[in-house]
């Protein structure tokens, strides 16, 4: 991030940005090579590096959207990192004195300087209260806020500029951006990470062998979340559990997911590596609630009924599924040839033995569909979606057994209101 942006006016900002921007897609478009779109790609991620982290964010969440952009956008912006250097000492007790006064009145008997993890909006550090509890203590990067809030607008004019660039002119980027700046921004929110924290917990609460952090209510503020500091925790990865462990462990991150697709609504949409961990016990263990998306009661029913219908073969209905709920459908939309590629590829699924359904394989073809018949999932449906692809691959490599589609039904019969034998 530029080192005066907190400071800098708007209009300054914009001059910025639209310099880097300049030079860096003038470069590609007049680089000899592939396709326009193809070197514009290449030079995305050095561009969205050198804009800050809100852009950054920006294209990590975009690489993940393959309804949206085609493969070789989504490969190229997946290169890019959220490395950031940790914050300054004397910015951390600027915000910690504004949250509880000077030092002597913190609430903190330790306080470790050095953050057991570093992002580009907040750090984390390991603390102990005056009454011995460890906790982790998260702190908002000082005057992120604001530079994030006028790079969410100036990117709007950005997206808008998309148009008049050969090799973008046919990318949703309004749509894109409407989407994913808005989760980016709301990761800001520590005190809706809260309230996620705590609701998560309530609605997970009878889910045996699943733990997350609990919140410290009277510690928490604007720019500080005070959470339970929940230490031995391990890598996901086999070693070194026997194979009835790294089942069973499995099953309960795929009955916490699959419950909170389909029956709670509330979904964690950032399980990635360092956010889904297990203890000694083999315990699930979720992190880092910055990302939740609350589906509407309407996105949760079609996204239970598309997986049910899924799981049963009936490609039809799954279409009509996706249709439903679509953002986006245009004029002159080809149903029937929608519903007919559709219905092939859900039947080539079904066909599979059980176990051996590979949503990896099954979302891109899916993805591919929609962007050729010019459907944009609406953003309740896309994320989840898209964070049980990165789910999907770590548990294959954790146990290649498990059965998907196997463990998801008796939630889904649950969710519709159908018996479970």
């Amino acid at each position: 991030m530029d080192a005066d942006a907190g400071g800098v006016g708007l209009g300054r900002r914009a001059v910025r940005i639209g310099s880097v921007c300049l030079r860096h897609l003038g470069a590609a478009l007049f680089r000899r090579g592939d396709s326009a779109s193809g070197r514009l790609a290449e030079a995305a991620p050095a561009m969205l590096s050198e804009l800050g982290p809100f852009y950054v964010k920006v294209g990590q969440l975009l690489s993940t959207r393959r309804d949206l952009l085609p493969d070789n956008w989504c490969t190229e912006l997946a290169r890019l990192t959220d490395t950031v250097p940790a914050v300054p000492r004397e910015a951390l007790t600027a915000v910690l004195t504004e949250g509880y006064g000077p030092p002597e009145q913190w609430p903190f008997r330790e306080f470790d300087w050095e953050p057991v993890g570093s992002g580009s909006i907040a750090t984390v550090h390991r603390a102990v209260l005056a009454d011995g509890r460890v906790v982790a203590v998260k702190v908002r990067r000082p005057g992120i806020v604001p530079v994030m809030t006028g790079d969410f607008r100036l990117a709007g004019a950005l997206a808008r500029a998309t148009r008049w660039l050969p090799g973008l002119r046919r990318l949703p980027a309004e749509e894109m951006l409407g989407q994913v700046g808005t989760a980016v921004l709301a990761q800001a929110d520590l005190a809706a990470e809260r309230a996620s924290l705590e609701q998560l917990r309530a609605n997970l609460a009878e889910v045996k062998g699943v733990l997350l952090p609990g919140p410290v209510a009277e510690l928490c503020r604007d720019q500080v979340l005070v959470m339970e500091f929940l230490d031995d925790l391990r890598e996901f990865r086999p070693e070194p559990y026997s194979a009835q462990e790294r089942r069973q462990s499995m099953q309960r991150v795929l009955r916490t997911v699959y419950q909170m697709l389909f029956l709670d609504g509330l979904v964690h949409c950032d399980l990635h590596p360092g956010n889904l961990r297990l203890n000694a016990a083999g315990d699930v263990v979720l992190l880092d609630a910055g990302f939740v998306v609350r589906l509407p009661d309407r996105v949760r029913r079609h996204f239970g009924e598309f997986f049910l219908n899924m799981a049963f073969g009936r490609g039809a209905r799954c279409a009509e599924v996706v249709i439903e709920s679509a953002a986006q459908v245009p004029k002159g939309f080809d149903r029937d040839g929608f519903q007919a590629a559709v219905v092939q590829l859900v039947e080539e699924s079904s066909a599979l033995v059980a176990g051996d359904f590979n949503l990896a394989a099954f979302a891109p073809r899916l993805f591919k569909l929609q962007r050729r018949y010019g459907i944009y999932a609406a953003a309740e449906f896309a994320f989840p979606l898209l964070s049980l692809l990165v789910l999907e691959g770590m548990i294959h490599s954790f146990d290649p057994g498990v059965d998907f589609q196997g463990e998801a039904v008796p939630v889904l019969l649950q969710a519709v209101g159908l018996p479970v034998d």
